[in-house]
């Protein structure tokens, strides 16, 4: 009933399911790929099948592919490689204890089977050393391990395309956070280009050049990939969502929309066949950027919807990080967004249940959002009650692997730290608290898991300038956001905003444009705070 119920916040509303005839929990239209290897004939079919479920993320079910063909096919040993391959996720988060201990195993099991082929070989070596030495070694120096261990596979079979593939997506998993000149995903995208004319059915290859190109100053270059990739996989819920991340960076929210409405069906289908009455964190991700895409069209009430149907979720098909920051980022930037203070400060975990200790990033967002509240509230015994929730959270996370989620806690701890200072009447010391964590935003990258911050930190600072009656300083600040996250109404709303105070016509006429066209389908509330901006535009013009 919950899922039903999901799938009918996003404008489609499925009938209960009741195919228990399929062959396969997934559906086929996967891709084309075409992994040559030693293993029979007759496994070919389901070997391929597996491994364009890995390309599109789907490791459950890829994990499950693999193991089948395992079973058929003992001395098989590319069916472990699969398995090993499965719980590794590059570019989501560390695996698990449970993921580490079963691609550890996988491998072993691999190297034990062995392989008809030098090239199998080196490809059941590469992953074993994303293993090997997990006790000693940290997950980063695994992961470059093997980062070099398919550069070298790549470079010993030239022709091998899946090589190439995989050494792509290796490199985006070892990108250097602090690199802005994006070395290694422009690497990447250019063996991936490389490969495109030749294998356009590939899943991918487009499936890693969205990725390489998820950054503002690369959206536009991915514009063709997440076109693409949707149409090569259609029954995947992961690619129905991927064009999303460009469509995000651009502004383009109508586009947004489209493909995590298809997403969260595509995933509901899937839950309802396999989990009857449980939730999809595919489902969930996707709800993050379909609310976040509501709010930025001010359509509120299908944020709400989207909010409302999450609330219905009470266990889900997988309790992992994705769920964890979908389930905490939703309220946040319902209630955030909407600037309903009040609201915010009220916020509480969802659902109680929920693993959270293990996704204490997430947990930090609600912090914040009650913190932000309560500040600007002038509750500020609660909101620093959050503050040390929020320290305690980052010295907790502070050298974890994979993501440098502590830094992004960081910049909430001083943002909320900012507007504390504020509602104290230290305006100096929130400004430059506040100038510090934007300038700290701008120095890191999303990941992706995220359409963007809860609340931009610059964008923060614009409202804090504006309430401090600096308006020609708060315009850039609004414009710099708008230049990394096109088409956000707050910024366009605080762009218009200070323009007009600061007595400069023409920027408040060009930023009131584009808010303009948002207004055109928001609902009357928003459509009539576009209206009270355009009004002061035409006083400040008298």
């Amino acid at each position: 009933m919950g899922v039903r119920v999901v799938l009918c916040c996003v404008g489609v509303c499925l009938p209960m399911l009741a195919d228990e005839g399929h062959q396969h929990s997934v559906p086929g239209r996967l891709g084309r790929v075409r992994f040559s290897n030693s293993c029979s004939r007759a496994v070919q079919p389901a070997f391929n099948r597996a491994v364009a479920l890995l390309h599109s993320f789907w490791y459950e079910e890829a994990e499950k592919a693999f193991a089948g063909i395992a079973a058929s096919e003992p001395a098989c040993g590319m069916a472990q490689w699969g398995v090993a391959m499965s719980n590794y996720h590059p570019l989501w988060a560390p695996p698990t204890a449970a993921e580490l201990k079963r691609g550890a195993e996988a491998a072993a099991r691999a190297a034990a089977a062995g392989a008809a082929t030098s090239r199998e070989r080196d490809y059941i070596a590469a992953i074993a050393l994303f293993y090997k030495d997990s006790a000693r070694l940290n997950h980063r120096a695994r992961a470059l391990a093997y980062e070099q261990a398919v550069e070298r596979l790549h470079r010993t079979y030239p022709g091998d395309s899946e090589a190439a593939i995989f050494y792509a997506l290796a490199l985006l998993g070892t990108a250097p956070p602090e690199d802005k000149q994006y070395a290694n995903q422009k690497k990447a995208a250019a063996i991936l280009n490389g490969l495109l004319r030749a294998n356009p059915g590939h899943p991918g290859i487009s499936h890693y050049l969205i990725h390489s190109m998820d950054y503002p100053a690369l959206a536009e270059l991915g514009l063709s990939a997440a076109r693409n990739y949707a149409k090569i996989a259609p029954d995947s819920p992961h690619a129905l969502h991927m064009p999303s991340h460009i469509f995000t960076r651009l502004g383009r929210w109508d586009d947004s929309i489209r493909s995590n409405l298809a997403s969260a069906e595509s995933a509901g289908r899937h839950v309802q066949r396999t989990k009857p009455g449980a939730g999809s964190f595919d489902q969930l991700h996707a709800m993050d950027y379909l609310a976040y895409a509501w709010l930025q069209k001010g359509q509120d009430a299908k944020a709400k919807q989207v909010l409302d149907d999450m609330l219905r979720i009470r266990k889900l098909d997988l309790d992992n990080f994705a769920a964890a920051y979908a389930f905490a980022a939703i309220p946040a930037r319902y209630t955030l967004e909407r600037r309903r203070w009040s609201d915010a400060a009220a916020l509480t975990l969802h659902p109680p249940a929920f693993p959270w200790r293990s996704s204490r990033f997430a947990e930090a967002l609600v912090i914040f959002a009650r913190g932000l509240g309560a500040a600007r509230t002038g509750d500020n015994t609660a909101a620093n009650r959050e503050l040390q929730q929020l320290a305690a959270i980052q010295r907790e996370i502070t050298g974890a692997a994979g993501y440098d989620w502590a830094t992004q806690v960081g910049i909430q701890h001083r943002s909320l730290q900012a507007w504390i200072a504020q509602a104290g009447g230290r305006h100096d010391e929130a400004v430059r608290l506040m100038r510090a964590a934007a300038d700290l935003e701008d120095a890191t990258d999303k990941h992706p898991v995220t359409p963007g911050a809860v609340l931009p930190a610059r964008e923060l600072l614009g409202d804090l300038l504006l309430e401090l009656e600096r308006p020609a300083e708060a315009l850039p600040e609004f414009e710099a956001v708008l230049k990394q996250s096109p088409n956000r109404w707050n910024a366009l709303a605080g762009a218009v905003r200070s323009a007009q105070l600061a007595g400069d016509e023409l920027k408040a006429r060009v930023w009131y444009a584009k808010l303009a066209v948002l207004a055109e389908s928001a609902e009357p509330k928003r459509q009539a705070q576009a209206r009270e901006l355009r009004q002061l535009a035409r006083m400040t013009a008298r």
